[in-house]
């Protein structure tokens, strides 16, 4: 049996969580909104069309923030489209995904499905096709009392009160060919100073993310970043990341390696970012924005990214989760705990439908995918203050990571209740774990409140509509703990949640 050891202080401390890390994304894109979130024919449908089945899902998955409405979509979107009363709103196509349009759900509308989910919106402006004085008006619109032409015109249209919305993405992947309107890092950084100076002006109390890399492998990496920042780092408070895992190869440990990947993805932004701070001579430190990440490589051909003949709502990357993706998602969510004095956010990305923890059948049921649930227990047992760990474990060697460690783990205490929780995922492919985690500081007299392990003999393993529940997980009874240490086995290639109190 492998052996493995934590040991934890509470006066060691990484950071405060912050619980926007548990965010995810809204895109209109394939069966996201139209067949999702929002159909107001389906059984379920409340008055506001949105699916009830999906929001008790939602719910349940515990998002703390969504991200609206793109994505690729962003970038060709004129959000005055998405307003006003439904009959009179415009059909437009949509160049990103190959759709038509019909923009029966818009700002208002994903509004109100956030006050009825309970999550803070994230809302992202258009820097493809338009500009500041777009942005500005619509924030007016949004987040302005009244008196004036966009505050009063909101009130027209239903809604009184300001949205309020503080967290905004200026565009998206502007480095990217397949934007509409790609740009280059010098003159996205222009236009993102430029939006971000009126938008404060518009409304002080605001964060602006800045679009980072469309991923760490795109050849101007690094240098996009530190260009970008050099124009807009005074104007910003966040800068953006996207990933997206991919087991080409069908080999679990090179799977599991995407995890150390991120690691270093997080920890070169920042300290990018940082570089620019120096130039500087600036204490202020900009924070990063994982604002979409998630398992996506099966559903990646031509046809899973378009349709032909500019359908409405096409099924477009509906990626089916088996048991390895979610371990994957599990060992994701812990390296941006453990990375939690940098990332203040993250989006999983989507939230239904395409390639998202929650699937959908137009008209019929609703049920979780596998990723659903690492995320789920995350987000609701990790609350407080990440704590530094320690960590004794053996490792693994793959051709591209030569000394990996079997164990990858968060323990994350809060003082107010006096809750610690303990993630572990043990990435051996054969082995058991037997994992002490030794509680410093954190009081002796400790109970086991609660332990599950999320575990499939298949690695292939998925959930569907005929078999929801294959893959979920498991309380277990066996984990103790004895003079501040707990003691647990772990199963080869588990995931693994526990949970103590004070007795």
């Amino acid at each position: 049996m492998l052996t493995s050891r934590i040991v934890v202080d509470r006066d060691f401390v990484i950071s405060e969580l912050d619980r926007r890390v548990f965010g995810t994304f809204v895109e209109h894109m394939g069966r996201c909104v139209y067949g999702g979130i929002y159909e107001p024919g389906h059984a379920t449908a409340n008055k506001d069309g949105f699916r009830q089945d999906v929001l008790e899902l939602t719910r349940e998955l515990g998002p703390t923030i969504v991200r609206y409405p793109g994505g690729n979509f962003l970038s060709g979107y004129n959000w005055e489209d998405g307003v006003g009363p439904k009959d009179k709103r415009p059909t437009r196509l949509d160049l990103a995904w190959g759709s038509t349009e019909t923009n029966e759900f818009g700002t208002n509308e994903f509004i109100t499905w956030c006050r009825t989910a309970k999550v803070e919106p994230m809302f992202a402006v258009n820097l493809g096709t338009r500009g500041p004085d777009e942005a500005r008006h619509l924030l007016e619109y949004c987040n302005h009392p009244g008196g004036t032409y966009y505050s009063d015109l909101r009130r027209e249209h239903g809604y009184e009160k300001p949205h309020g919305i503080k967290f905004w993405c200026l565009g998206n992947e502007m480095d990217g060919p397949w934007q509409i309107c790609q740009k280059t890092a010098r003159e996205y950084g222009r236009v993102a100073k430029e939006t971000a100076k009126v938008m404060r002006w518009v409304d002080g109390d605001l964060q602006l993310a800045a679009c980072g890399s469309s991923q760490r492998a795109m050849p101007t990496y690094a240098s996009w970043e530190y260009e970008v920042l050099d124009h807009c780092f005074n104007d910003v408070d966040f800068i953006s990341l996207h990933a997206y895992f991919r087991n080409d190869s069908n080999d679990v440990k090179e799977f599991f390696t995407v995890i150390e990947d991120l690691d270093s993805f997080i920890k070169e932004v920042a300290s990018i970012a940082d570089a620019v701070a120096a130039k500087r001579r600036s204490p202020k430190r900009i924070m990063l924005s994982l604002d979409e990440w998630n398992v996506w490589y099966k559903a990646h051909s031509p046809s899973d990214l378009r349709k032909p003949g500019w359908p409405k709502a096409p099924p477009l990357i509906e990626e089916i989760y088996n048991f390895e993706d979610a371990l994957v998602v599990g060992g994701a969510l812990i390296t941006m705990i453990n990375n939690a004095d940098r990332v203040k956010a993250a989006c999983i990305a989507q939230l239904v439908n395409v390639i998202g923890p929650i699937m959908t059948e137009t008209g019929g049921a609703a049920w979780r995918q596998t990723i659903f649930h690492p995320f789920a227990q995350a987000s609701r047992h990790a609350h407080g203050q990440v704590l530094r760990t320690k960590v004794q474990s053996e490792t693994f060697s793959t051709k591209t990571h030569p000394n990996a460690s079997l164990l990858l783990s968060s323990v994350i205490h809060d003082e107010a209740t006096g809750t610690v929780t303990i993630l572990a995922l043990n990435r051996s492919t054969t082995d058991e774990m037997q994992l002490d985690v030794e509680l410093r500081g954190l009081g002796e007299g400790r109970k086991v409140a609660l332990a599950s392990e999320l575990h499939h003999a298949d690695l292939k393993a998925i959930n569907s509509k005929a078999a929801p529940n294959a893959v979920a997980p498991k309380e277990r009874t066996d984990v103790s703990i004895d003079k501040g240490v707990v003691s647990a086995k772990l199963k080869p290639l588990s995931w693994n949640v526990i949970v103590t109190t004070p007795a």
